[in-house]
């Protein structure tokens, strides 16, 4: 407990503010590894035929190998993932057949949207509080085995309250209460699609990727003789090249008996397979052990929002972890804003008063609408991998990522860059 106490105090009083949080200390909990599969159209890309525990598997080898440490130091390990069934059957298997030694124990966090990032928080605040020295986050889904059918049903007793009863809608409905609410119009939406889908195309291109993706070997099924063979995935498959607002305004509204009818297959983000993982240590093991420091955790915040607007949730947790750590928007120099439809993330982008330029890598901001593809688990862990990554093209400092969640909620990280 007074190991507790001194961290906080540390915290409260020296991890304030840009320069505060950029001074370094032997307890900061620091990433020496973050990399990501290719992410892939759910049932037509890469992946369609991959279980998620292959995916898993995937995972854990390519982090065996490239990390760079013994997997018996790691303490444990946080799977984020929410829609498949005996997760933690799937999680505790494909470890150890990656070569993860048995006394390394294993858990799995369900937070939607934003499972892979409370991964890596829960790893981190383990490592804060001394429970571990080691940790290794994953976050993974295959919507291909697991398609997203919607929310559950719900006693009378619950269903009887509204906000309740919000919580198990669609997410379309969810975009088209944005935008209504918040007047952001559908020439706007198909605008902002266009520049995201074209800021993949330049970034693939340059090949801007290859030092946070990592080739997956998986099963791809004949589908006139149902064989099995190894197929390997380098890219992400999910990028419409040549993509215009202009062909983008001819697609017809995907829920027209919602709101104004503004969402549209063009303008909402494609539904995706993959993985990604982070490895984190303190400082004082990372230096220990010889590894590069790549960033450090500083705090995560999560808050709630009502369920019919769920999209908007960004836009508290943001401020809330910003004044966590005593910086403002002008300390950050990369926004990872992850959001299903472009009206969330245009309603977020305008309620905070942040730059497009901010928003999302030029080498497409992964999973959000600067990038065509929602990867609703891998999320924030992937997250982490590509701002990194960004950031070390623009020689920035700070990251932020932040989502939205289902049932309504928001939360965001800061990271800080290691010189």
């Amino acid at each position: 407990m007074e190991r507790v106490k001194q961290l906080a105090a540390h915290f409260t009083q020296s991890s304030r503010g840009l320069a505060a949080l950029q001074r370094k200390s032997p307890d900061d909990v620091v990433i020496t590894f973050a990399m990501r599969s290719p992410l892939t159209r759910a049932s037509r890309g890469g992946f369609k035929d991959a279980r998620t525990d292959e995916l898993m598997l995937e995972m854990f080898k390519h982090t065996i190998a490239l990390a760079d440490v013994d997997p018996a130091i790691i303490g444990d390990i946080c799977v984020g993932t929410v829609l498949t069934p005996d997760a933690t059957y799937h999680a505790r298997a494909a470890a150890l057949a990656a070569g993860i030694p048995d006394s390394v124990p294993i858990q799995v966090v369900n937070r939607f949207c934003s499972s892979g990032l409370f991964a890596v928080t829960t790893i981190a605040n383990q490592i804060r509080s001394g429970q571990i020295e080691v940790g290794l986050a994953v976050g993974v889904e295959s919507m291909s085995e697991n398609p997203d059918k919607g929310g559950p049903s719900q006693s009378e007793l619950i269903s009887c309250n509204p906000a309740s009863k919000d919580c198990t809608q669609r997410m379309g409905w969810t975009s088209e209460n944005v935008a209504s609410e918040f007047d952001v119009s559908r020439k706007d939406q198909d605008e902002f699609a266009a520049l995201s889908f074209q800021r993949a195309e330049a970034a693939q291109k340059a090949g801007r990727f290859h030092r946070e993706i990592v080739p997956f070997t998986v099963f791809s099924k004949d589908p006139e003789t149902g064989e099995r063979t190894r197929v390997t995935v380098t890219k992400d498959d999910g990028i419409r090249y040549g993509t215009t607002a202009d062909a983008l305004s001819k697609i017809r509204s995907a829920f027209p008996h919602w709101g104004k009818g503004t969402t549209t297959g063009g303008n909402a983000s494609q539904i995706t397979d993959g993985a990604a993982a982070v490895l984190l240590m303190t400082r004082r093991k990372a230096e220990n052990l010889g590894l590069k420091i790549l960033a450090k955790h500083i705090s995560t915040a999560v808050t709630g929002v009502a369920p019919r607007i769920m999209g908007i949730g960004p836009a508290y947790a943001i401020p809330m972890v910003l004044e966590q750590c005593g910086i403002s928007q002008n300390d950050v120099d990369l926004f990872e804003i992850n959001e299903a439809f472009a009206s969330q993330c245009l309603y977020t982008i305008r309620k905070l008063g942040l730059s497009v330029d901010k928003v999302g890598a030029d080498s497409i901001n992964k999973d959000s609408l600067l990038d065509r593809i929602i990867q609703i688990r891998c999320t924030g862990a992937r997250q982490i991998a590509t701002g990194l990554n960004e950031l070390e093209r623009r020689k920035g400092k700070v990251l932020v990522t932040s989502m939205c969640i289902g049932t309504g909620m928001g939360a965001a990280a800061v990271f800080v860059k290691e010189d």
